[in-house]
């Protein structure tokens, strides 16, 4: 399942791909043309026939959108990419932070007065459109059009094969039937006569299903109409769903059934503007109503069986953590180890846990300076051996039947330095921060990203990402609505999914970050009146010890990791080989 990542076009391709993208232009009449990095159902993980900005400019982090006019190029990635897309793209493509100059404030000044910017509506949300557009003002025209990107692209990959299966009830906690009819009454007293799911994530959850074909995520791509009677239509490929058997409210349509469908629904209709294709927003006019998608704060709200799978995904996760940690441990002082086969090597210790479909997400595997890079993908070009004297970030995680798991520990190879002590010791104590807080329900993820910053702020160092993303129950590992960011404003609720991953960064250097995943629980106590909430980790792998500066640790502080080690070691200790066990005694003894 590994990869080496491959990337689809060095940055020597992307000018003359580009150069031919705006001959595309000229014969369509627009003068500049989007490309985000999306599909149509704006999946984090696209199939290689939706890796249109990665063949177009080389870059192929998970989130961006170049804007090609017909004499100049820009790229836009935020924080994470800022380091990977200055050596994946040529120097001509402009590498911008859309936080510091937007796209629309870009193309005002790179385009003529009244000029025609080409977009196909199925890749751009309504919202993004209607931010870009409040941003041109009376600049320019947005102009939806077919890809001018598919019409150049003459080897695209074909689109993915896809099977599905059903998501059983004892992982499910909830029959599909109830969910539909549970969001239809929502529907109903909103007035709204049905809701468009245009998020697969969404689609399974709400249908029990999951399916293959789509990288790193068992997600069946589809779109679906949640009509306020309980009745879904369902659009994709009917033959993948025969063998599941027919249900008298779900009716079967071919995708290209799609539109014409929207098209014939009365309104008001409920689509979500921060997901839905500007497409849907065009058929639909003024029948279109904006709110959020029914299924985002149910799905993200895990029940108790939802629970119980992460909860037993993690453990055999966290048993295959420490058979590579082992491993790890006694491998890399020989000097033989590199970043893919230290990422292969932690695959097949995943695979061998039992019960794993993929994994979540392409292996962050990066050491020294590699590690800097926030979202760093090894390619064949990019490995390197991991040395005395460095330190090594390994961010991975596992889908597996009844779970999705994302864990990040920071190693040292050889003795650390104090710099890199001190560094790592300040985001073990965010993400400890994070552990221990107690908070009033109501409050969202930007009331506690403090939290995680403050033992860095302290030191007058900070990070470029959130402190935690949503994470699905066997779905997309990155889940909202939920986060811990100075931008999460979703109230956090009992049962939600969040990592609790700061981190600390010197380009050239290192990079740092531990990450676990926790859950929202009630504490059983209340605060000013409301009920108080709190995290249960669900990660148990143990830290390294050997970067932990105990000086700079209060009680608490020291408290709470040696509790974490004793339950990482009382959970796992029957689930190991025999040596591996023996170094997991040493790894969880008490902080000196």
């Amino acid at each position: 399942m590994f990869q080496s990542f491959d990337i689809t076009a060095s940055p020597e391709q992307g000018p003359p791909r580009i150069a031919a993208l705006r001959e595309a232009m000229a014969r369509a009449g627009v003068d500049a043309f989007l490309v985000p990095r999306a599909d149509r159902f704006q999946g984090e993980f696209v199939a290689p026939a939706d890796e249109r900005l990665a063949w177009l400019t080389g870059f192929t982090g998970s989130a961006g959108l170049a804007v090609i006019s017909l004499d100049a190029a820009a790229i836009f990635v935020d924080g994470r990419y800022r380091l990977q897309v200055r050596d994946q793209v040529a120097e001509e493509i402009a590498t911008l932070d859309p936080t510091e100059i937007k796209p629309g404030t870009w193309l005002t000044e790179n385009v003529d007065q009244l000029a025609k910017v080409g977009f196909d509506p199925w890749l751009h949300t309504v919202d993004g459109i209607k931010r870009l557009k409040e941003s041109i003002g009376d600049h320019a025209a947005l102009h939806p059009t077919f890809n001018l990107v598919d019409r150049i692209w003459t080897d695209r990959p074909p689109p993915p094969v896809q099977t599905v299966r059903a998501h059983p009830l004892e992982l499910s906690g909830e029959k599909s039937s109830s969910k539909r009819d549970r969001l239809a009454q929502e529907l109903k007293d909103a007035g709204h006569c049905a809701a468009i799911l245009t998020l697969p994530e969404s689609i399974c959850w709400l249908l029990n299903i999951r399916g293959d074909g789509i990288p790193r995520s068992p997600v069946v791509q589809a779109f679906a109409i949640l009509h306020d009677t309980g009745r879904v239509s369902l659009f994709s490929s009917p033959k993948k769903f025969e063998h599941l058997g027919p249900d008298p409210n779900i009716d079967l349509e071919d995708e290209d059934a799609f539109g014409r469908a929207v098209g014939n629904l009365d309104g008001p209709v409920r689509i979500d503007g921060q997901t839905a294709p500007w497409k849907i927003a065009e058929i639909l006019e003024d029948r279109a109503t904006f709110d959020v998608d029914p299924c985002s704060i149910p799905k993200a709200s895990k029940n108790d069986a939802e629970i119980k799978g992460m909860q037993n995904a993690h453990l055999r996760d966290g048993a295959a953590m420490v058979e590579f940690l082992a491993w790890f441990d006694e491998e890399a002082p020989m000097g033989k180890l590199s970043e893919i086969s230290t990422a292969r090597a932690l695959e097949e210790f995943r695979v061998r846990a039992g019960d794993l479909l993929d994994i979540s997400f392409d292996t962050i595997s990066g050491s020294g300076p590699n590690a800097a890079i926030v979202h760093y993908r090894v390619s064949e070009q990019t490995d390197r051996k991991i040395r005395q004297g460095e330190l090594y970030l390994v961010d991975s995680g596992g889908q597996y039947i009844d779970g999705t798991t994302d864990v990040t520990r920071t190693l040292a190879v050889g003795s650390p330095s104090d710099v890199h002590r001190d560094c790592y010791t300040r985001v073990l104590q965010g993400l400890i921060a994070i552990s221990l807080a107690r908070f009033p329900s109501g409050h969202a993820g930007r009331d506690i990203d403090a939290l995680a910053r403050a033992a860095l702020w302290r030191k007058g160092l900070d990070y470029d990402h959130g402190t935690g993303h949503g994470v699905g129950a066997c779905l997309n590992v990155h889940e909202g609505p939920q986060r811990i960011s100075p931008a999460g404003t979703t109230s956090l609720r009992p049962g939600m999914i969040l990592s609790n991953e700061p981190g600390c960064y010197r380009p050239g250097e290192f990079g740092i970050r531990i990450e676990n995943l926790v859950v929202v629980r009630k504490d059983g106590k209340s605060q000013n009146e409301r009920e108080r909430l709190c995290f249960e980790t669900l990660t148990f792998v143990p830290f390294d010890r050997r970067l932990i500066d105990t000086k700079l640790l209060g009680p608490w502080e020291r408290d709470w990791i040696d509790e974490y080690h004793a339950e990482v070691k009382r959970k796992l200790s029957g689930l190991l080989s025999a040596s591996a066990g023996e170094w997991l005694d040493v790894a969880t003894r008490p902080l000196d």
